[in-house]
């Protein structure tokens, strides 16, 4: 195990390398690419026009059939009938003209009596006149067809005229009204083209049994049909616009993902051959778009992943951990989901739902981040809907991908912050539950038709599922944890049990130290969690930091009961020394014991480079020539929120203790102090914690050491005691 220790660890120092590091993400995508690259290769298939198919055929996808569309269209729009327009405007105009005509007659017979008229009177008064003759029957015409449009001169024969101009004005008047009348009957309706001569005949039945003398009635029907033209045209825009709207409401003629489009010893027409080719089956080896889409999604896997540990805000050798962590599991669960996927091929179709799907997640929540497993969660759904599309007619099985992230987020909701290996068992069949949930609401929505025994397999295989992951997650966390040097909420867990050898030696070696370590737990643990740092590590570590001590423990005061101080023998340099190596001891010990690495710096730092005041003032006070550097721990400085508070945790619990019946205020005044001596010293300027944490450190620390040194009531038996004594 040491040795894979540190092979990983030579893996993760290469990460810190560029070229490594990508080469890192490019064996994870080419890992990613071998297992899906049988999933999405297209399907071969044997086939030729007028063969026979050995099998039915689905269609892979969802297709837009053009031609069909194009055909069906354009059947509509021959079901469109030409559109024709009835103007209403050409029936009053040839009303009007045919009264006009009527007027102008009118008009001429007017004239020639007003002059006739004129003449009689200029006769009876005698004046000189030539004498007036009444126009001939032709000038009466000619006169009629000057007040006309040649057009309607030319169109009308001469009968007409000479009818006109002879009749009676009551006689036109009537004929006028019959004339109008009839046109206005006849016009009223639709007269296409075909049906203009059956109009004019319409009207001639009509004026043919009317009361005028026979000249004028012919005269009549002649104006009528004359007048009767076409009044319906083709509307050239309204059939367009109405053949487009018929064009617009057909509907695209789609093959359906699933759908059959031969069925097994169907001849292949020309018309199946044609959608067997459109929907990508034939021909489609030489096609990329399958692999292209395959590297599109990989690299979008590939994106997300060096986007979260780009701004992943730890240091270095930890993000370089994690990402190694990281593509370890992925790599684990995407083996495993193609191992659990060759089952398809013995007819199992459902076996994807046996892949332990909440395993890869809750045992990156454990080791790594919550948001991390949520990520890879969501990585595993879109592998798996991929890798498990046997017997799928698309390429994506969405069922199995719903399942794996329902799984997965499960798992990861319902760890707890503490992750004990109960808890995880329990997060195994709440994941199992959410399982069973899954399937069956899926199951239900295809409204598929199941017996009774494959709801049982269905169910089966769901608990198979969530058990299955729990157990992986339990048996690969201490092969994880070892292999990378993790210090997980497990591991902290198992390292404050009293029972380690450890504790029990400084609980056997050194009481007291024992007792200061518990003291300075609490204290530093409460004070973490107040700022949000670890406080499961800070506790921990406390029980562990004053190890050193076990190796010479009668010099340090907690554990002098009833012995002199041996310090009081020695120069302060020698005591100095002693003092001061219990942290470098106490690193030693833990290095050799292979105790995890952030339990060894809270050993080595948790008093910085601070000085040790007493014999360093006691040493000034003998006279001697002395270094301020020799009566100062070799440090380093704290580099973590944790180690800075564990030490001033110490440094606080030891004074308070050596205090008389402290009071609330000189509790404060004392942690204030300490908190400032600290700083001016600069022993928090390589770790992150800030001056407004350090005023909540002081605050929760001052709250915890007034629950422990509070005042207490002193019962009468003792006040007696005491006054017998006295």
């Amino acid at each position: 195990m040491e040795k894979l220790q540190q092979q990983f660890m030579k893996m993760r120092n290469l990460l810190d390398i560029t070229f490594f590091r990508v080469l890192f993400f490019i064996f994870i995508a080419v890992v990613l690419y071998a297992s899906m690259y049988s999933n999405v290769k297209p399907e071969k298939l044997e086939l030729t026009l007028f063969s026979v198919s050995d099998k039915t055929i689905r269609s892979p996808g969802t297709v837009e059939d053009v031609k069909s569309t194009e055909k069906k269209r354009l059947e509509a729009v021959e079901q469109v009938k030409d559109v024709y327009i009835k103007k209403n405007e050409y029936t009053q105009n040839r009303v009007d003209l045919v009264s006009s005509i009527f007027d102008s007659a009118v008009e001429v017979g007017t004239e020639i009596r007003q002059e006739k008229a004129e003449a009689d009177k200029q006769k009876v008064e005698g004046e000189d006149a030539a004498v007036w003759q009444e126009p001939t029957l032709k000038e009466k015409v000619e006169r009629l067809k000057a007040k006309l449009t040649g057009e309607v001169t030319k169109e009308l024969s001469e009968s007409v005229f000479t009818s006109l101009v002879q009749a009676d004005i009551n006689d036109l008047s009537i004929a006028k009204d019959l004339t109008v009348t009839a046109i206005n009957q006849v016009m009223s309706k639709r007269i296409s083209s075909d049906s203009v001569e059956n109009a004019k005949k319409s009207v001639e039945e009509e004026l043919k049994y009317t009361s005028l003398d026979m000249n004028l009635k012919s005269s009549v029907i002649e104006l009528g049909r004359f007048a009767v033209v076409q009044n319906e045209f083709y509307d050239p825009n309204a059939t367009a616009e109405l053949r487009q709207q018929a064009a617009e409401s057909v509907e695209p003629v789609k093959i359906l993902q699933g759908q059959i489009i031969v069925e097994e010893g169907t001849l292949i027409s020309p018309e199946i051959y044609r959608q067997l080719r459109l929907v990508g089956l034939l021909d489609n080896e030489k096609s990329i778009k399958p692999y292209l889409g395959l590297l599109v999604i990989i690299g979008i896997f590939l994106s997300a992943i060096y986007y979260y540990f780009h701004d992943l805000k730890i240091k270095p050798y930890q993000k370089q951990t994690n990402l190694l962590l990281f593509g370890l599991i992925f790599l684990i669960s995407i083996l495993m989901m193609k191992l659990v996927s060759l089952f398809q091929q013995f007819g199992y179709a459902e076996i994807g739902y046996l892949f332990p799907a909440a395993m890869g997640a809750m045992l990156i929540k454990i080791l790594v981040d919550e948001k991390l497993a949520f990520l890879l969660t969501l990585i595993l759904a879109i592998c798996g809907s991929i890798i498990f599309n046997d017997g799928m007619t698309g390429t994506l099985n969405t069922t199995v991908g719903i399942y794996i992230l329902c799984s997965g987020v499960a798992g990861v909701l319902f760890l707890g912050v503490r992750n004990q290996r109960s808890q995880i068992l329990q997060a195994g069949l709440f994941a199992a539950s959410i399982n069973i949930m899954v399937i069956l609401s899926l199951v239900f929505i295809r409204n598929g038709q199941h017996n009774s025994l494959e709801y049982g397999f269905f169910i089966l295989i769901a608990l198979a599922s969530g058990i299955v992951s729990a157990v992986l997650t339990i048996g690969m966390l201490p092969f994880l944890e070892a292999s990378f040097g993790i210090l997980s909420t497990m591991k902290l867990i198992e390292l404050s049990n009293p029972n380690h050898p450890l504790l029990r030696k400084i609980l056997t070696e050194t009481p007291g130290t024992y007792h200061h370590s518990v003291m300075v737990a609490n204290l530093a643990e409460s004070a973490c969690e107040a700022i949000g740092a670890n406080g499961l590590l800070a506790r921990v570590g406390c029980y562990y930091h004053d190890i050193g001590k076990t190796k010479r423990p009668q010099f340090f005061i907690e554990n002098q009961m009833n012995i002199e101080n041996p310090h009081d023998r020695l120069p302060p340099e020698k005591s100095a020394d002693i003092i001061m190596a219990h942290a470098t001891d106490g690193a030693d010990m833990l290095r050799k014991e292979r105790m995890p690495r952030e339990i060894v710096e809270i050993a080595e730092q948790h008093h910085g480079t601070t000085l040790l005041k007493y014999f360093y003032h006691k040493a000034k006070k003998d006279g001697s020539d002395i270094q301020e550097s020799d009566f100062r721990y070799a440090g380093p400085k704290a580099q973590t929120k944790e180690i800075a508070i564990i030490g001033i945790a110490d440094s606080v619990e030891a004074a308070v203790r050596s205090m008389s019946q402290p009071t609330p205020e000189q509790i404060e005044s004392l942690v204030h102090s300490i908190i400032s001596d600290r700083l001016q010293d600069g022993q928090f300027n390589e770790c992150d914690l800030t001056l407004k944490e350090l005023q909540v450190v002081a605050h929760t620390l001052c709250e915890t050491l007034k629950g422990i040194f509070h005042s207490r009531i002193e019962y009468p038996e003792t006040t007696k005691q005491k006054v017998k004594q006295a």
